[in-house]
């Protein structure tokens, strides 16, 4: 069985590289830190998900997994949060409230998707055709009281990345 479309099961959709349940918050973080030491600069990685599901926790347990622990918000009014973390510049956008992608150009972020930076994008759909094709995606369903995340990759530099988490 696999997640389809708004949340529901759908034989049909098509199986994610990884599939896990996160039972807790504490897990969803895990995750975030599992992922962290393999990220390389050049990657895109969407966060899908309704509201609440999750995608802010697992980008601050990623945050928290490269070493930063200040404050970790969601960038829902900025639209971006830099992070410049030791090995890496981390971007995480939300475009949750873009309604405009040509807005996307003319705020000047295209310029945060290059070679040297990793870019967290929440919300990609409401910049489809603006930002760059993701590398990895991750979506994540509210399932009971915990999660269900699947995560795959779209091009070689994300089967790198997720190719060192375990299934």
């Amino acid at each position: 069985m696999r997640i389809g479309g708004e949340g529901n099961l759908d034989d049909n959709a098509p199986m994610p590289l990884i599939s896990r349940t996160l039972p807790a918050e504490a897990d969803t973080l895990a995750l975030g830190a599992e992922l962290a030491p393999h990220l390389q600069p050049g990657l895109v990685i969407y966060l899908s998900g309704e509201l609440g599901a999750g995608k802010t926790t697992l980008a601050r347990g990623i945050l928290r997994g490269l070493g930063y622990d200040g404050r970790v918000k969601s960038p829902s009014f900025a639209l971006v949060e830099p992070y410049k973390l030791s090995r890496l510049y981390l971007y995480h956008f939300d475009f949750y409230r873009f309604t405009n992608p040509r807005e996307l150009g003319e705020a000047g972020f295209r310029e945060h998707f290059n070679p040297e930076s990793v870019c967290l994008v929440e919300w990609p759909e409401n910049a489809a055709g603006v930002v760059p094709a993701a590398d990895v995606r991750i979506e994540l369903k509210i399932a009971g009281a915990g999660r269900q995340v699947g995560l795959d990759a779209d091009t070689e530099a994300g089967r790198r990345c997720l190719k060192h988490l375990k299934h």
